[in-house]
């Protein structure tokens, strides 16, 4: 049944950019950052296990202050474990490298998978760990089937992340590739967002539903 001239207020942009960055830096960037720094400076190894520690160091600092652990660390922590053990085993930095393209298209399905699974879908989970939404927005069948719905969208995203990181370790140098990959994907995951939050803010319009940055008394 459609909902008419609601309006749900949102945190402020501020709390709401800080809630994105934090899952983002710990997870992503701040690894990546010390693996390339180490990498250059000390060596392949060194790299690995500097990132890694991070990682590690982060999943038992939430654990220890009793902090929720973000899907988004839990999964990269895992990759890294992976990634680390391989690159370690093999010595080989092609194969480390090798290895998020793969699970792009790994990411891919798995979005593909929880999308026809019946449950939850795999984005809307991971879409908590940056976006504070109140439940009296997730809870409606239009933000429902809008995450169904893009989920699709973002295993394109993916699986073309795969093929460009794939093409990018095969013609550059490892110091080329950290950044024409890291510019690529993060430009190629921007136009995935814009397109998201136009769908979303389209998916909404239909309902009568407004959102408002900041708490009811702050709008009023």
């Amino acid at each position: 049944m459609a909902h008419h001239g609601t309006t749900i207020h949102l945190p402020h942009w501020r709390e709401m950019a800080r809630h994105a960055v934090v899952p983002l830096l710990e997870s992503i960037l701040i690894p990546l950052g010390l693996f390339a720094l180490l990498l250059h400076t000390s060596g392949f190894d060194a790299g690995l296990w500097a990132a890694l520690s991070w990682s590690g160091l982060a999943v038992l600092a939430r654990l220890l202050w009793r902090r929720a652990l973000p899907a988004i660390l839990l999964i990269s922590t895992a990759i890294l474990v992976v990634r680390t053990v391989v690159g370690l085993w093999t010595g080989s930095a092609l194969v480390y490298f090798l290895e998020p393209s793969a699970q792009n298209f790994i990411f891919a399905a798995g979005l593909l998978v929880t999308l026809f699974g019946g449950g939850r879908p795999l984005l809307a989970r991971l879409a908590d760990d940056f976006v504070a939404f109140p439940e009296a927005l997730t809870s409606r069948p239009k933000v429902q089937q809008f995450f169904r719905r893009v989920s699709l969208l973002w295993a394109l995203v993916f699986l073309v992340n795969g093929a460009t990181t794939l093409l990018a370790l095969a013609v550059a140098t490892v110091e080329a590739y950290l950044v024409v990959a890291t510019a690529g994907s993060f430009a190629l995951v921007g136009v995935g967002i814009a397109i998201s939050l136009w769908w979303f803010r389209s998916s909404l319009a239909g309902e009568g539903v407004r959102l408002r940055w900041g708490p009811a008394t702050a709008a009023a």
